[in-house]
């Protein structure tokens, strides 16, 4: 008997084929820059808490030597102010004139001074690892340091500072020249490791010559302080700070350092100052060009949209180094 309210078999599929499908969830995820170094910190040199401290100097010191080695020099003052430097006919009427003896007895003197600076290091870092064996925590364990890094560079202009240290991969050394860095990660690594070990906030202060508008600068003083606190370990890494600072007292001896240790402990506090031995700058780098065997297909495509010239043979005489017209 048909009550006519049973469905086929058939019409039953027909009717659940109707009924709408949740959409499936998007597997294709991305993720930003700063979460990707986040992630992966081993790359910019924060494996560990010592080596965070240890990369966090290095970082802070080797940009404050980046801005003031691009601070205005004598020559470009000069031609400001209306000077322009001539060339030295007699050498020896100049008050800046060194004979060979005083150069010799100033050479001799600088090296005392530094034998008499490396003595004074190694006798207390024997004093200070006698000490610090003796404190509450044991060696290799991580504590908080803030880190304060202040110099007399040139500045960084105030609309810049929110890329300069909040945004990676964002910095002023891409080109074809001689730089300490390149990437754009020291900075904005050491503060996604202050945001990731501990929740304080990055403070900067950034002044490029006299704050005329919002302060008085009293002191005239010109650069930047950049301070970040961060979970590190100085009994571990302790050395190897030091001796950082060491070396880049040798290769940089236009510089001054003056570092600082403040601890709980009074005993522990010590400071190490690196004086200058020289006032001889090096000359700056110069930006070169692609050299032809370095570049790839994608390279030479960028190049050619973004030349002036009209034509191949001036496109490869001003875009690459040590092709003539000849060769060309």
């Amino acid at each position: 008997m048909d009550t006519g309210g049973s469905e086929s078999p058939a019409e039953l599929k027909k009717a659940k084929s109707k009924t709408p499908r949740k959409p499936k969830e998007s597997i294709l995820k991305q993720k930003s820059p700063a979460e990707f170094f986040a992630e992966n910190k081993n790359i910019a040199g924060f494996d560990n808490p010592g080596k965070c401290l240890y990369t966090t100097v290095r970082e802070f010191v080797e940009n404050s030597l980046d801005s003031a080695d691009e601070e205005i020099g004598k020559r470009q003052f000069n031609s400001m102010i209306g000077l322009v430097d001539r060339e030295r006919v007699d050498a020896a009427l100049y008050d800046d004139y060194e004979t060979d003896k005083a150069r010799e007895r100033r050479l001799a003197k600088e090296a005392r001074a530094q034998e008499i600076q490396a003595k004074y290091a190694s006798l207390g870092k024997k004093v200070k690892e006698a000490t610090a064996s003796k404190g509450i925590k044991g060696r290799g364990e991580a504590s908080f340091y803030r880190v304060t890094c202040k110099d007399n560079g040139k500045g960084m202009p105030h609309d810049d500072i929110p890329n300069m240290f909040g945004r990676v991969l964002s910095g002023t050394k891409y080109g074809l020249k001689q730089t300490r860095g390149k990437f754009g990660l020291g900075a904005k690594m050491a503060l996604i490791w202050s945001k990731m070990s501990w929740i304080l906030t990055f403070i900067g202060i950034s002044l490029t010559f006299i704050h005329t508008e919002k302060r008085e600068n009293k002191d005239r003083w010109h650069g930047a302080e950049i301070q970040v606190v961060i979970e590190g370990n100085w009994t571990t890494y302790r050395s190897k700070i030091l001796h950082y600072m060491r070396q880049m007292a040798v290769i940089t001896p236009y510089s001054q350092f003056l570092f600082k240790f403040l601890s709980d402990a009074p005993d522990k506090n010590f400071t190490i100052r690196f004086a200058r031995r020289t006032d001889v700058m090096p000359p700056v780098p110069l930006e070169t060009k692609h050299h032809p065997s370095s570049v790839d297909l994608l390279l030479i495509k960028r190049l050619i949209t973004e030349t002036t010239k009209q034509n191949l043979l001036q496109f490869l005489q001003h875009e690459f180094v040590n092709i003539s017209r000849s060769y060309a």
